[in-house]
């Protein structure tokens, strides 16, 4: 009964220890192989040394390990950060009446393009177009009889208060009317913009007041879109930055843009500020809320020494890469200790340790260690 009970163990244990393994527990394992794996090539690369001490003469004849190489030229490093912003309409509105009134006539559709100042929407004026045609005639009668006053107040016949009064009730009759025109140009809602009726709120028929939402209208040609970037970037953007704008919609639409506005305030709650980039839309595939990404550079520098940044390792000295050396006839590998810089997406710059003419090695670099000699392959 224990044997069986010992078999059990024996076998259940594994599956146990397995069922406890996580990403962390294999990428330690990894690392302390990879260690093993370069701490024996360098006992190996000692040997190999000394060997080559007590027969100076002889041909190396050890193992070579196959690498790759390039040769290191100055170029430019740029390094970018992205946001998340969305779009905006410039020209966005929801008209609404000045005036209350029952909507007599809707001459537009939705859908339909209008142009600056197009009727949109005809209140009923029947009582103020009476209104308007009785003031009309007493203001008519009123400016005779002022006439008539005048005429007869410049040849001194009559009394001053005669002529007053006539000037008087024609100047009243006067603002009456403008009174009443500016009521008739207020019952007529007009487009404020050239743009499309997005959507149409009310019907024929019914009571419009100030402040409901009668119809919304909206313009594609010019479009803003707005972004809350962290406090961290308020140094890197200003007015005039140039960006890149690409939108998850539209996977191959990518828009060069500038800067048009850098907010001056951070948000307290969330310590952000607003950027906005205006975009042009001839072709009107953008649309208001749509969502955006930015790409902007923040940063810049020309004659750079740039490398992948997986070729990158450290160790307690330092970070550093594998560089071809050369040793008589063999080439080996050497580390070279660097000071690496910013880094995106694939690449880093190294702002020391590295010179224009170094042959890095790409290929093979996490198979050798400190004298490895190794083998060019293309």
């Amino acid at each position: 009964m224990k044997n069986t009970f010992l078999i059990l163990t024996i076998i259940i244990s594994p599956v146990a220890c397995n069922s406890e393994r996580t990403a962390e527990t294999i990428k330690s394992e990894i690392t302390e192989k990879e260690n093993s794996i370069e701490a024996l090539n360098s006992d190996i690369e000692e040997l190999v040394a000394e060997l080559n001490e007590l027969n100076p003469d002889s041909e190396y004849t050890g193992k070579r390990i196959a690498v790759r190489t390039i040769t290191l030229n100055p170029t430019t490093f740029e390094h970018y950060f992205e946001a998340a912003g969305e779009i905006e309409s410039v020209n966005e509105a929801y008209i609404s009446p000045e005036v209350n009134g029952q909507i007599e006539e809707i001459p537009v559709k939705e859908g339909q393009k209008v142009k600056k100042g197009q009727l949109l929407v005809k209140l009923n004026t029947n009582l103020i177009e009476k209104n308007i045609a009785e003031i009309k005639t007493q203001m008519n009668f009123a400016k005779t009889m002022y006439d008539k006053q005048s005429e007869l107040w410049n040849k001194k016949i009559g009394s001053e208060v005669q002529y007053l009064q006539a000037k008087n009730n024609y100047e009243t009759l006067q603002d009456k009317y403008k009174t009443l025109k500016t009521q008739y140009d207020k019952s007529l809602i007009t487009a404020p913009f050239s743009g499309e009726v997005e959507d149409i709120l009310l019907k024929e028929g019914e009571l419009a007041s100030p402040g409901i939402r009668l119809m919304q209208l909206v313009s594609l040609d010019k479009l803003v879109l707005k972004a809350k970037l962290s406090e961290f970037y308020i140094s890197s953007i200003k007015e005039g930055d140039r960006v890149v704008v690409s939108f998850p919609s539209y996977s191959h639409l990518q828009v060069d843009a500038t800067v048009t506005r850098v907010g001056n305030v951070i948000d307290k709650q969330n310590r952000t500020f607003i950027v906005e980039i205006e975009l042009d839309n001839h072709d009107n595939r953008l649309k208001p809320n749509m969502l955006a990404n930015i790409t902007i550079n923040d940063y810049s520098a020309k004659n750079s020494m740039v490398i992948p940044s997986v070729l990158i390792k450290h160790d307690l000295s330092g970070k550093y890469i594998f560089v071809l050396n050369q040793d008589g006839k063999l080439n080996k590998a050497k580390k070279k200790y660097v000071v690496p810089g910013k880094s995106y997406k694939s690449k880093t710059e190294i702002l020391s340790g590295l010179n224009e003419g170094d042959t890095i090695i790409t290929d093979g670099y996490n198979n050798v260690s400190e004298g490895s000699v190794v083998k060019i392959i293309k």
